[in-house]
């Protein structure tokens, strides 16, 4: 097992800035064009599924590397979520799709990583271990020839890759959609780009915590849901994967998965989410602002990945008067 390290870098290309302007305008235009079908709302991760609210508890007796930030402190958090399917349209539950995990923890103080202070951090996370690119390039190229609808976007990647490229991609980006997908109660959830934690760089996951859940006694993952908050709590475990050298954890790479077998794993907090009826929290969390960028200076995001999100949540945001 290799140890935690500070030795990570960003590494920004020469072209990025006038990159990211295109970031932002490709994801106004996405916006915009899916509004007008489906009403207002996000560019990405649309469709909520389902919002609750809950506790965080940081735990005691952490590490040393693991202790910055929000996990400095052992205590008990207020916490906001929003389940989610990633696309940009609003489309049958029973469909594939990349499913989001978010989370808003409350009762927090601290620098921010925009600048001034902040009273939250927010952790984004879906259901994969890695990204589709290593970096935002293509997504963007892609998304921009797919707004209009799939075929354009199926036509763009022959284009630009030829048939073999095309074809590797396809059958990547179906693997990741298609991916059996069990319910959040019993799913694992990684950020897949990763953040600060003080002087080190992680990936945030979440796990489910204790026996496994009872089988889902629904196909539609938001009843699932539902129906399990109606009878009882469910836990999860917030787990920092840490970053241990570039070969072995690319920084800038978001395709590649960080394997468990050689980095250090902390269990660092505790999410709770209590029996509840949803709906009241249901409103509140559609309108909020989750955002990898809304937290902590101490969990600055990192990447190239993170560096586009971080114009595309506001170009977003700023398309739904957020």
């Amino acid at each position: 097992m290799k140890q935690p390290s500070t030795g990570w870098r960003e590494q920004i290309a020469p072209d990025e800035e006038a990159h990211l302007a295109r970031v932002a305008e490709v994801m106004a235009e996405l916006q915009r064009a899916k509004s007008k079908k489906f009403g207002p709302g996000r560019a990405l991760h649309r469709k909520q599924l389902l919002a609750a609210t809950g506790t965080l508890e940081v735990l005691a007796g952490l590490p040393d590397h693991a202790r910055h930030g929000l996990f400095a402190t052992p205590g008990q958090h207020r916490v906001l979520v929003r389940l989610s399917s990633g696309g940009p349209d609003v489309q049958s539950n029973r469909l594939p799709d990349i499913r989001g995990f978010a989370l808003k923890v409350l009762d927090v103080s601290g620098e921010s990583a925009l600048g001034g202070t902040t009273d939250h951090q927010d952790f984004l996370m879906i259901n994969q271990d890695r990204a589709p690119g290593p970096n935002s390039r293509e997504f963007i190229d892609f998304m921009e020839a797919a707004t209009p609808g799939p075929l354009p976007g199926i036509l763009h990647l022959f284009k630009a890759y030829g048939p073999v490229g095309a074809f590797a991609r396809l059958r990547d980006l179906f693997a990741m959609l298609g991916r059996k997908f069990s319910g959040f109660a019993a799913e694992r959830f990684n950020t897949v780009a990763p953040l600060q934690c003080g002087p080190y760089a992680v990936r945030v996951r979440l796990k489910p915590a204790g026996s496994p859940p009872p089988q889902a006694r629904s196909k539609d993952i938001a009843q699932d849901m539902r129906e399990r908050l109606a009878v009882g709590s469910l836990h999860w475990d917030l787990e920092l994967q840490f970053f241990v050298d570039e070969a072995t954890t690319p920084i800038e790479d978001a395709s590649k998965p960080w394997p468990d077998a050689e980095t250090p794993i902390v269990t660092v907090a505790r999410l709770t989410l209590p029996q509840q009826g949803i709906d009241a929290a249901a409103a509140k969390a559609e309108a909020a602002r989750f955002d990898p960028w809304s937290g902590l200076a101490a969990h600055r995001p990192l990447g190239e990945v993170m560096r586009a999100r971080k114009v595309a949540y506001l170009a977003s945001q700023k398309g739904r008067g957020a």
